[in-house]
């Protein structure tokens, strides 16, 4: 009779990878990123809790999308006042806040609990070539080798 094995804290090796989003559609690399985030690519994974690695994506304001997205596509935000219900399309946040519109995305694809905002905690988005996590030495991630 097998058991089935629980993943203790200790147990867990936490990774950091660089993703370049320069070319990428925001929807894959969304759903790669959130994989890894989640740790779904490794055999320790367990839902109840975050085996996940931590993830960088530079370039994000090079990201594409398909189709009419980029003027059709609305963000929405309301200020807890009534009547301020704000949105912005796309192509505007894209302009002003890149890394948004990636967090965004990955945000969407994570669980909605508890678990999904320690999850969140583990992406590093930049606009840019440059990040600050040099120190972590990040293993560079080709996003054609995680399979969904």
């Amino acid at each position: 009779m097998t058991k089935t094995k629980i993943v203790k804290r200790e147990e867990i090796k936490r990774k950091w990878f660089l993703v370049d989003a320069n070319g990428q559609i925001l929807g894959r690399l969304a759903s790669k990123v959130a994989k890894i985030l989640m740790g779904k690519h490794k055999p320790i994974y367990t839902p109840n809790i975050d085996t996940g690695d931590f993830v960088i994506v530079i370039n994000a304001e090079k990201i594409r999308v398909t189709g009419k997205k980029l003027t059709d596509k609305i963000y929405y935000k309301h200020t807890g006042y009534l009547g301020h219900l704000k949105e912005e399309k796309l192509i505007s946040l894209l302009n002003r806040r890149p890394e948004a519109v990636i967090r965004f995305a990955v945000e969407g694809m994570l669980p909605k609990n508890s678990l999904g905002k320690k999850m969140i905690k583990k992406l590093k988005v930049y606009k840019g070539e440059d990040h600050p996590h040099q120190a972590q030495k990040p293993e560079i991630l080709n996003l054609k080798e995680v399979k969904i």
